[in-house]
């Protein structure tokens, strides 16, 4: 394991990103997301949590897949180049870490998406333990230990250092490259790690989602959950504004669309949204026609159709970003404390 000084991180990423893009959390118009570093770049680690989450370095809110070129009668297709160079991600938390473990059940499940592959292959993390998780977070529920993140390089910020341990040959390999700029540790610097381990775990257990039961939601629940009347309330409130799942570190519903530029026309896919009235349209119509259809199918998916399909893996994460930014506090927790609460007056009768 190695350390270096927090105040010294700028060398640190320098380092890096003379041989890769690297990503960091950057504060950017007030708001921290994950930005490309370069000299100027206001690299913020202590904010907790991005505002959309490390995904769309993987999965970008949009990209282009091919561009069609007309010269007189002939039309040309020209693919979109994929990832071939290896690029760092900075600072992903353990929750987002297990993110991409859920859109890795989708997009490299056959048929394997190539554009998601490659940048898989070529992506290198740097997961950031949580040094205070916030009241919004609940990973513990979904089985992340927010104190230990699994990635190609483990780094926590203890006091005025950070730690750095390699954990895959990605992490090895890049370790190679910075070490100049690390120094290795003793024992003593062991001990501090393992106290903030133990102080993160025990912020964790005083937070009030922690003992969010997932009691009654498994892949086996389907009709009893998509026919409660629980629903028919809940959803209320929705605005269908989509932020929820634009926040989302697991969400994976696109889009593909036609762009003209005057120079050929660019086809591209972009994030969509669940909740939104277009969503999956054709020329029948919608299968969803109402607010509440589309807002019981967001929550349906999180917690019974993919455990149902990928192995009782749910594909919610505990990070809590809908927590904090839905503007109507329709989130994930919730819909869960509201069937709990079902079930306990049923428990009752």
């Amino acid at each position: 394991m190695y350390k270096i000084k927090k105040d010294n991180l700028s060398a640190l990423f320098q380092m890096i990103s003379a041989n890769q893009e690297l990503y960091v959390p950057a504060e950017v118009n007030g708001q921290v997301n994950l930005a490309v570093y370069r000299e100027d770049t206001k690299a913020d680690i202590d904010t907790l949590k991005t505002v959309k989450s490390p995904k769309d370095a993987f999965f970008p809110q949009s990209e282009t897949l091919y561009t069609c070129v007309k010269d007189g009668k002939k039309i040309s297709i020209e693919p979109q180049e994929l990832a071939s160079q290896n690029f760092v991600v900075f600072g992903m938390r353990a929750c987002d870490v297990k993110g991409l473990e859920v859109l890795d059940r989708v997009f490299l499940s056959d048929p394997v998406d190539s554009f998601y592959a490659a940048r898989r292959e070529h992506g290198i993390i740097v997961a950031l333990a949580c040094h205070e998780p916030e009241e919004s977070c609940f990973c513990k529920v979904f089985g992340t230990d927010a104190a230990d993140p699994s990635a190609d390089v483990a780094a926590w910020l203890v006091e005025d250092e950070l730690f750095w341990k390699p954990l895959t040959e990605k992490g090895n390999s890049l370790t190679e490259e910075v070490k100049s700029v690390l120094e290795e540790t003793d024992d003593k610097d062991e001990e501090k790690l393992s106290k903030e381990k133990e102080n993160i775990r025990a912020i964790i257990e005083k937070l009030p989602y922690t003992n969010l039961s997932l009691e009654g939601w498994n892949g086996e629940v389907l009709m009893d959950k998509f026919n409660s009347p629980v629903w028919d309330e809940l959803y209320k409130p929705c605005l269908a504004c989509g932020t929820c799942t634009f926040v989302c570190p697991t969400c994976q519903c696109y889009d593909i669309k036609d762009y003209d530029t005057g120079h050929g026309i660019k086809r591209y896919r972009c994030w969509d949204s669940c909740m939104y009235s277009d969503f999956t349209m054709m020329a029948h119509g919608n299968n969803r026609t109402t607010q509440m259809q589309r807002f019981r199918q967001r929550f349906m998916h999180k917690l019974v159709y993919f455990p149902a399909n990928n192995d009782g893996m749910y594909s919610c994460v505990g990070c809590g970003r809908c927590v904090d930014k839905c503007p109507s506090s329709l989130n994930i927790v919730k819909v869960i404390k509201a069937f709990e609460k079902q079930q306990g007056g049923e428990k009752n009768e």
